[in-house]
């Protein structure tokens, strides 16, 4: 039965990897996101982790250097009971201070044991923070060369399809056509109004001149 459900699990597991490698073939950068998502998330989990045991650490200290200053305590009020005499005091103070260090050892090993996991899950949070780095700039590159490779694709297309390079140049002449008439309407009308102009002084000097005749 074990051996059955492993087939089963392998023959999924490969349909999977099957389904993502297609996946990838037809959209790379939109897997690749899809990882950098999860790897995010995934970041995100190991920050709360460190920061947790940053808290912890931090009870630990604290607890540790409560238990430090209750056994210097309580071994200083046992000196004094015991000097004075107080037996029964004394005992209970003695009995208080082995405690307090018993307890202050066991939250300094303990403290020492969290530092040590505190320094290994923060290497492991950089090291996860330059992976996810290096995912981002990896992605980066793939999206140049994917708007590359569209790029030349859209190009060859123009360069190379008939279709595309007729209504190009159809486009262009069209355009040079146009440019063509309206230069043709500004000249006509600028020597319209040139000739009006100076029909209309010759005009006026005959009139002149015709004026002295008389």
């Amino acid at each position: 039965m074990a051996n059955l459900f492993t087939r089963i699990k392998n023959t999924i597991l490969a349909d999977l990897h099957e389904v993502l490698d297609q996946k990838e073939k037809k959209n790379p950068i939109a897997l690749l996101n899809q990882y950098l998502r999860e790897s995010e998330q995934e970041t995100e989990k190991v920050r709360k982790l460190v920061e947790r045991q940053h808290n912890l650490k931090d009870e630990f200290t604290r607890e540790y250097h409560q238990a430090l200053e209750l056994a210097e305590k309580r071994k200083y009020q046992a000196e004094v009971a015991s000097k004075a005499g107080e037996t029964e005091l004394y005992e209970f103070a003695h009995a208080e201070h082995m405690q307090y260090t018993e307890r202050a050892q066991r939250l300094q090993a303990a403290l020492e044991k969290v530092n040590d996991q505190l320094k290994e899950l923060e290497r492991k949070y950089e090291e996860m923070k330059h992976k996810l780095k290096d995912m981002h700039l990896r992605r980066m590159e793939l999206m140049g060369r994917e708007n590359i490779a569209r790029a030349n694709h859209r190009i060859n297309q123009v360069l190379e399809s008939n279709d595309y390079s007729d209504k190009s140049y159809s486009r262009f002449q069209e355009i040079d056509n146009y440019l063509n008439r309206l230069e043709h309407q500004v000249n006509s009308s600028y020597y319209r109004s040139t000739i009006d102009a100076r029909i209309a002084e010759l005009e006026k000097q005959m009139k002149i001149e015709e004026s002295k005749s008389n």
